[in-house]
Order: structure tokens, then C-alpha cells, then sequence
């Protein structure tokens, strides 16, 4: 039976690379993508941020400083429209006492909107606002000079003349200032919806390389891994059947590599001795014959066969501790796949913390939200002031009309400023609901980074298992040393029988023919090279001289030196290389003479 491996492939290099390399690449090549991926997400977050608090701390005040400007120039027009209604001097000092302060609220306002400029277009029009405002001031103190004179005709006439002129130029910029604000605010949405979308598809883009790449080097490790194992099971299933035919092809450098070249010398190992056993068999049978007329011959055969399966064991014994060596790299192995476990789960926590940097920057723009609502809510209380004065003024009559003309364009830019401020408001709602899916994005990140640690605790199991499998072998290759030191022991235990060898010539010459019939339980294949020898016939037998027989044991080497295994007791029982194929294996003949019973055990 032919067991081996595929055919050499372009991934040479990475085939014979050790275990513990294969993982700590494979490890660092798909940590190092996660890394990136994270990076890439914190500096797209960061640059998210700082659009958001952009608007926040840049448009957002400065619409609300324009609503503001446009609020109390509305209120001052509409104290001095009332300073001229007023019918007592009382009256006329409380507007007296209100106008100077929000006038000053109203230059404070525009002196503060200053700081939020940064196109020219911007500061041109803050600049004709304040020039106008300083002509709106002139007209207003004429207006309540006539006042205080009772010249109300003439102090309506500038109000609806000059001054009202002034009012509209001022509230036509601080219009145009609301335009180039809520653009601005605009773009800076747009900037950063475009951000997240690019964050978005390169996050995926990576994650999924990290997928395609972690789940391309589990396939290749484990293909890696499990085909030399399996040819490794198939020739000892082979052995433990009898079959020492097979033969199996190394193709990697790496411990499963090792473990499969440790194999193919003990299957080559196994050849030999079994065929030496033979020839030793076959010589035994046909020497038998001559044990009358020879015995000090046989005596030096037996002796030297001795020698020959001490130097077997000893070649077990160093088998042994390469096994063992073998298991002891597979534990490494198992240590490096743990602390690869213990990276992948620093990775995952590192994942959490960005979830909850997303969840700061969602709770952000809600609160940014209710600042829109606040603004919304001064507009609608502001129309209500207008309905109310726009009544008020209905009851006045004729004296109140240009009262009610002002009130319904306070009402109209109160209206138009909620409008304004809802818009915002929906601009922000669709901010916050795409925050919330980057969350989710991120969430799924982390889920990701769970199945990659769990993927890494399953190799660890893995390596844990071949560790295990190693330490078994080991047991397996003590017990065939136990049979070769057995079968020592009989040996020796033979050259004590050559001094009663003429009485059990017959004894000798069954069980000899009973191990024949054992060792041709194993196939050796046409490579091994080894035949046994043909009995010889009576007639030769009678004329062929002692020492031919001494020559024809001869062919007994010792084992390569590098193989050594510890002598094992005599009462230990012989080895068992498959549990499945135990049956398989035939038993020896019983002896015809109670005298010769270790052979039964050999």
C-alpha cells in the first residue's frame, strides 16, 4: 500500500515553516488587519467629531445669536412703537428705563456674532448691520425726542418712514446671514455624512479581508496539520495489520513533518528486523538437523542473535525520546496558540471601547436636539407675542394699524424661525440615526472579534488533542520495546537450552516452525530486499560444514545507532499498536513439550 502526500505546491515555504511560526503568522498577519481596521474607524470617529462640534460650537451659535438680533430689534421697534402710543409720562419712563437695555442686549448680540465670522461676505454684511444699527439708533431717539413732545403724528411718520426702511435693510442682511449660516450648516452635515459613508465601506472592506484572510490560513494550517496525520494513522493502521509495505513521502520540515519522518524509519526499522527475524527463523529450521553434530555452533548463532536484538532495543529506546520530544514541541505549540487566544481577546475589549465612543457622540447630538428645540419653542412663544399684539393693536383701531403691521411681520419672522429651526432639528434627527447604525456597525465588530478568540480557543483544543496523541504513542512504542526485550530475554534463554539440545532437538525444530508461521503475519513488499533462506536438504545438510550455518545467521545488524529505547521487565506483555487491529494479530503456537514454554511468549 502506497501513503503519501500531495504533490509539492507553491507554499513551500510556509509548509515547512514550524507549527508555532504558522500560528504566530497567521496570528499577527489578521491581528495586524484588525488593527488597522480599528485605527482607520478611531481617526474617521475623530474626524466625525470635529463636524459635529463644528456645528456645534460654530454654526449653531451663531444662528441663534442671528434669531436672537432679529428677536430684539422686533422688541425695540415695538417698545418704540409704544413709547409713542403711550398716553401718561409714566408710561413713557418705563419704555424709557427697557428700550437702553435692549439696545444694548441687541449691540452686545451683534459685537458677539462677530467671533463666529469667516468669510468676507459675512463680515461686509455684520458691518453694514452695525452702520445701519447706528442709523436706527438716530431715528429711534428722534422718534422718542417727538414722543416726549407729544408729537405723535410726527414720530409715526419717521416710524413708518426712515426708521422702518432702516428695520427692513437690517433684517434683509440679518436674512442673508441666516442663508450663509444655514448653508455652512449644511456642508458641514454633508462633510459629515460623506465621512461616515467612507468610514463605513473601508471598515467592511477590511473586516472582510480579515475574514477571507483568518479563514484562508485555518484551511491551510489545518490541511497542513490533518493530511500528514492522516497518511501518519494509515501506516500504523497498515503496521498493527501486518502490512510493512507501505511507504510514506515527507514533504514538509515542520513537527508533523518530523513525526511522519520518525514514522517511515520506525515502518523501515520494522522491515528490517522482521526480516531479519525470518532469515533467523528459517536458519533456525534449518539447522535444527545438525544441533547433534553442531552444538557449539548453534551456541554462537544464538549469541549473536542475542546481540543483534539488544541492539534493537536500544534503537526503540532512542525512538521513544524522539517521540517524547515530539510531544514536547506539540505543548509549545499549545502555550503559543493560548497566548494568541489572550491577544484576540485584548483586541475584542479594545472593540468595546469604540462602541462606547460611538454611544458619547450619539448622546452629543441629542443634546444638540434639544438645543434645536429650545429655539424652536422661543420662535413659537414669539408668534404667540405677535398674535397677542397684533389683537392689541386690532383694539387700538386707527392708532394701532401700523402696531399691527409691525406685529405681523414679528409673527411672519417668528414663523419663518421655527420653520427654520425644525429643519435643523430634522437635519440633526437624521445625524443621530446615522451615528446609531456606525454604532451598530461597530457591534458587529466586536461579535466578530468574539468568533475570531472562540476560532482561536478551538486551535488551542487542537494542538491540546495532537499533544495528547504524541504521549500515546509514546506508550505504544514502549510496549514494542518490551516485546524486542522479551524476545531478547528468549534468546538468551536459548543459549542456555543448547546444553540440553540434544534431548530437544525436536522441541527446537516445531517451534521454530510455529515463529515461521508468526512473523509471516507481516507483508515486507518486494523493497525490502530481504528473502528468507531455503531450508536446506537432509543430504546437504550431512556434507555442508558447521560454520556455513554460523555464516547463514550472519546477516543480523544492529540498528542505527540513533534509535534507543529502555530495557523493559520480563514480565511486561508485548506492544500494541491499534486497539481496532488487536484482534487481528495472530497467536503463536503452543509448544509440543512443556520444557520450551518461552517460546509461547516470543
Amino acid at each position: 500500500m502506497q501513503v503519501a502526500q500531495a504533490p509539492n505546491s507553491p507554499m513551500n515555504f510556509f509548509r515547512n515553516l514550524k507549527l508555532a511560526n504558522k500560528l504566530l503568522v497567521s496570528f499577527v498577519l489578521i491581528l495586524l488587519i484588525s488593527a488597522v481596521s480599528g485605527l482607520y474607524g478611531l481617526v474617521q470617529m475623530e474626524r466625525v467629531n470635529a463636524t459635529a462640534t463644528d456645528l456645534a460650537r460654530q454654526w449653531l451659535p451663531a444662528a441663534r445669536n442671528l434669531q436672537d438680533m432679529r428677536y430684539q430689534l422686533q422688541r425695540y421697534r415695538s417698545q418704540t412703537m409704544q413709547h409713542v402710543m403711550a398716553q401718561s409720562s409714566e408710561e413713557m419712563a418705563v419704555y424709557d428705563k427697557s428700550m437702553p437695555k435692549l439696545w444694548d442686549e441687541l449691540v452686545q448680540n451683534q459685537q458677539s456674532y462677530a467671533k463666529y465670522v469667516r468669510t468676507d461676505k459675512e463680515r461686509a454684511l455684520l458691518a453694514e448691520i452695525g452702520e445701519e444699527l447706528k442709523a436706527y439708533a438716530v431715528q429711534t431717539a428722534k422718534v422718542v425726542d417727538l414722543s416726549h413732545q407729544l408729537l405723535n403724528d410726527d414720530a409715526s411718520e419717521i416710524l413708518r418712514g426712515e426708521s422702518l426702511k432702516i428695520s427692513r435693510g437690517i433684517n434683509t442682511r440679518l436674512d442673508a446671514l441666516s442663508e450663509i449660516n444655514h448653508q455652512a450648516t449644511e456642508e458641514t452635515n454633508q462633510a459629515g455624512d460623506d465621512l461616515y459613508a467612507a468610514a463605513r465601506w473601508w471598515v467592511m472592506a477590511l473586516l472582510l479581508g480579515s475574514i477571507v484572510i483568518g479563514v484562508a490560513l485555518a484551511v491551510l494550517i489545518a490541511r497542513s496539520i490533518s493530511r500528514p496525520l492522516q497518511s501518519a494513522v494509515q501506516l500504523a493502521q497498515s503496521v498493527a495489520a501486518g502490512d510493512l509495505s507501505a511507504s510514506i513521502t515527507v514533504q514538509s520540515r515542520d513537527e508533523v513533518g518530523q513525526l511522519l519522518q520518525a514514522l517511515k524509519d520506525m515502518n523501515t526499522s520494522l522491515q528490517r528486523i522482521v526480516g531479519q527475524v525470518r532469515q533467523g527463523t528459517d536458519s533456525i529450521a534449518s539447522a535444527s538437523s545438525q544441533i547433534a553434530s553442531g552444538n557449539q555452533d548453534l551456541s554462537s548463532r544464538t549469541e549473536e542473535q542475542a546481540s543483534s536484538l539488544e541492539q534493537t532495543a536500544a534503537s526503540m529506546e532512542e525512538l521513544t525520546a524522539t517521540v517524547q520530544q515530539n510531544a514536547g514541541n506539540a505543548q509549545q505549540a499549545n502555550q503559543m496558540a493560548s497566548a494568541a487566544s489572550q491577544v484576540a481577546v485584548r483586541g475584542g475589549a479594545t472593540v468595546a471601547q469604540v462602541v462606547q465612543t460611538m454611544s458619547a457622540i450619539n448622546e452629543s447630538s441629542r443634546k444638540i436636539v434639544d438645543i434645536i428645540g429650545v429655539i424652536d419653542s422661543i420662535a413659537f412663544q414669539t408668534n404667540i407675542l405677535a398674535l397677542n399684539a397684533a389683537v392689541e393693536a386690532a383694539r387700538a383701531g386707527d392708532q394701532g394699524r401700523g402696531f399691527a403691521v409691525v406685529a405681523s411681520e414679528v409673527r411672519t419672522l417668528a414663523q419663518r424661525s421655527a420653520e427654520a429651526a425644525k429643519q435643523i432639528k430634522q437635519l440633526i434627527d437624521d445625524s443621530v440615526s446615522k451615528v446609531q447604525e456606525g454604532s451598530t456597525q461597530v457591534d458587529e465588530a466586536g461579535r466578530t472579534m468574539d468568533e475570531i478568540v472562540m476560532s482561536v480557543r478551538r486551535v488551542t483544543d487542537i494542538m491540546g488533542e495532537i499533544s495528547v496523541a504524541s504521549h500515546q504513542q509514546t506508550s505504544g512504542i514502549e510496549q514494542v520495546t518490551q516485546a524486542v526485550t522479551q524476545m531478547d530475554q528468549m534468546t538468551q534463554q536459548n543459549a542456555a537450552l543448547v546444553e540440553e539440545a540434544a534431548a530437544a532437538t525436536d522441541a527446537l525444530r516445531s517451534q521454530a516452525a510455529a515463529l515461521a508461521e508468526t512473523v509471516s503475519f507481516f507483508k515486507l513488499g518486494a523493497q525490502s530486499g530481504l528473502q528468507a533462506t531455503p531450508a536446506l536438504a537432509p543430504a546437504a545438510l550431512k556434507s555442508a560444514p558447521a560454520r556455513a550455518a554460523i555464516k547463514a545467521a550472519a546477516p543480523l545488524k544492529a540498528p542505527s545507532p540513533a534509535l534507543k529505547r529502555p530495557a523493559m521487565s520480563a514480565g511486561s506483555k508485548p506492544p500494541v499498536l491499534s486497539p481496532a487491529k488487536s484482534a487481528a494479530a495472530p497467536q503463536p503456537q503452543k509448544a509440543a513439550t512443556a520444557d520450551d514454554g518461552e517460546w509461547e511468549s516470543f
